[in-house]
């Protein structure tokens, strides 16, 4: 099945809302119709249009930043037009860099996951927006792990660019649903047009919506990391290799204190649904244990309807941690660490260093049947 973007609907359906307005678009590779034509170029070369800037996020408008590397602003050599960067010197549009604009379009594929930083990115927009007056346009796309939620709802002392709003680790909503909860939930109230797909129903995978996988960032590298993702993504607030430098970003853990067949079998002891530990070992060419070998284990999902991310990953370092409690750590100090910044609560520290959460896992999803409550509102599909 083939589903209809919302660049596309916007483009055959709405393409009136767009005329007569100088327009910024706030995108990068992602930002693709169906056939992988730009929506940089779609824009741009349509003459009814008045594309005048280009806003990106995190590793810039073409992917080829590093995580967490900032990016300067340029002109962009193909369109002429100037690329203003939202992770460099600053992280919202100033009004300088909204002066020429009407309307800021945005087209990003998120992941489905509290601490992608596009999602991020798109509350600072529309908190620019709701200062100046200015129109933001969402082209929604699908969420690549479907309408399912996970975790913990993050705690406002716990804000950040990782995590800026109290929804839970896994969303399950799409990057248009988003903006709805923004504006409407977290006071965000700009002028706002949604401009929604066709096709997408909530229990898609990426994989059952015909489209074709791009990578939204670097280690992003397709359905199974995205589902693992959730969970997995704990792993970066730890002394642990998360896979960074390897081929399978955020499927392997590992670190060159651990035994990987010990792990597999504590792991796969568990009986989690829908996932199996293999022993494994890497190198990784950057980041955590450059150029040394780690030990520990990949995880392969073997039914990502019964898969549960959140508690995987949580339970993967519980068993870690409890093992080798002398070599695993948390970076950073104070509430504040990255650990808590991911993980939306100081409440995990303990239970992840004692291997025992308790009813916690219980509490996780009373909290997301509540926030699905108070969200069906803003649900497109």
């Amino acid at each position: 099945m083939m589903i209809q973007l919302g660049i596309e609907t916007l483009l055959k359906d709405q393409p009136d809302l767009l005329r007569g307005k100088k327009i910024g678009l706030l995108t990068n590779m992602t930002g693709l119709d169906s056939t992988l034509t730009s929506t940089i170029d779609l824009l741009y070369n349509e003459p009814t249009f008045h594309l005048t800037a280009l806003f990106g996020p995190e590793h810039g408008i073409r992917g080829d930043g590093v995580e967490g590397a900032e990016i300067d602003s340029y002109t962009d050599s193909k369109t002429g037009l100037p690329v203003y960067s939202l992770y460099g010197k600053t992280r919202k549009p100033t009004k300088d860099m909204l002066a020429n604009i009407d309307s800021i379009v945005v087209d990003l594929q998120d992941i489905g996951v509290r601490y992608y930083t596009f999602i991020s990115t798109l509350s600072l927009v529309m908190e620019a927006c709701m200062e100046t007056g200015k129109e933001v346009i969402v082209l929604d796309r699908p969420n690549p792990i479907g309408g399912i939620r996970e975790g913990n709802i993050l705690k406002k002392e716990l804000s950040s660019f990782i995590g800026k709003h109290s929804i839970p680790n896994r969303h399950g909503m799409t990057i248009g649903e988003l903006a709805l909860l923004y504006k409407y939930e977290f006071g965000l109230n700009c002028p706002l047009t949604i401009i929604p797909m066709k096709g997408w129903v909530r229990t898609m995978y990426h994989t059952e919506t015909g489209l074709i996988w791009v990578q939204p960032s670097p280690n992003a590298t397709g359905e199974s990391m995205a589902v693992l993702y959730p969970g997995m993504c704990f792993i970066e607030g730890t002394n642990l290799s998360e896979g960074r430098g390897t081929t399978r970003p955020f499927e392997v853990v590992g670190a060159p204190f651990i035994n990987s067949t010990t792990l597999a079998n504590t792991f796969n002891n568990l009986d989690l649904l829908g996932v199996i530990a293999r022993p494994t070992s890497f190198v990784p060419t950057y980041s955590k244990f450059k150029g040394e070998r780690c030990f520990g284990i990949q995880l392969h999902i073997t039914n990502k309807k019964f898969f549960q991310s959140y508690k995987s990953g949580l339970s993967v370092l519980g068993l870690i941690a409890s093992t080798y409690p002398t070599s695993f750590r948390f970076l950073g100090e104070g509430q504040r660490c990255s650990f808590n910044l991911l993980a939306g609560t100081t409440k995990l520290q303990s239970m992840v260093l004692e291997n025992k959460f308790d009813s916690f896992f219980d509490e996780c999803e009373e909290e997301c049947r509540a926030f699905e409550r108070k969200i069906t509102q803003y649900f497109l599909y």
